[in-house]
């Protein structure tokens, strides 16, 4: 049996959990609303202020899903209540960001500033110049995002420099020493 996926989701106070036919799910809460198609095959229950739920059998397929079925509800669930967000880390001389309305201007060393819209849902706040938050309700969009961002000028493993996650460690090389 899935560990996860037999773990009840607990209905925090103010959300609104509709499951519709064909496993539509639709979670309401107090940052917004979120709805996702999950697999037809899983059956999802909602009982008082938990949700359940449960597989039709023991397919390799069916076992691996369980557990996602499960763990996608409750990113929802986080989502409409506490939200996500990542932090993204500028390094390098003359290396900066900066906020202009909904754009998001990045100097990273080339010949051009890099401009990014945010996502529909998303938002991207500037702390310092070197400090990148990326917030919204949707788990997978915010980190999607984040990503982006970060394709833009990945660090380096000489001096580290580039667009790199908070929590991240970033593997040092040594560099060339010269001949004698």
């Amino acid at each position: 049996m899935s560990r996860i996926g037999k773990m009840p989701i607990a209905i925090p106070a103010g959300v609104t959990v509709e499951i519709a036919e064909n496993n539509k799910v639709t979670v309401k809460g107090p940052k917004g609303t979120l709805e996702r198609v999950l697999v037809p095959e899983m059956e999802i229950k909602q009982e008082g202020a938990e949700i359940t739920v449960s597989r039709p059998n023991d397919l390799k397929r069916m076992k691996s899903l369980h557990g996602l079925t499960r763990t996608l509800l409750n990113n929802m669930i986080i989502g409409v209540t506490e939200g996500y967000e990542k932090t993204l880390e500028i390094n390098g001389v003359g290396y900066r960001a900066a906020k202009q309305g909904k754009k998001l201007q990045l100097s990273l060393g080339y010949s051009h500033p890099v401009e990014m819209e945010d996502p529909q849902g998303l938002e991207t706040v500037v702390e310092g110049q070197n400090k990148i938050i990326v917030k919204g309700i949707d788990k997978e969009k915010v980190g999607q995002y984040a990503a982006e961002i970060r394709d833009k000028r990945r660090p380096e493993p000489y001096k580290g420099k580039g667009i790199k996650y908070a929590d991240e460690h970033i593997r040092r090389k040594v560099g060339k020493t010269g001949k004698k």
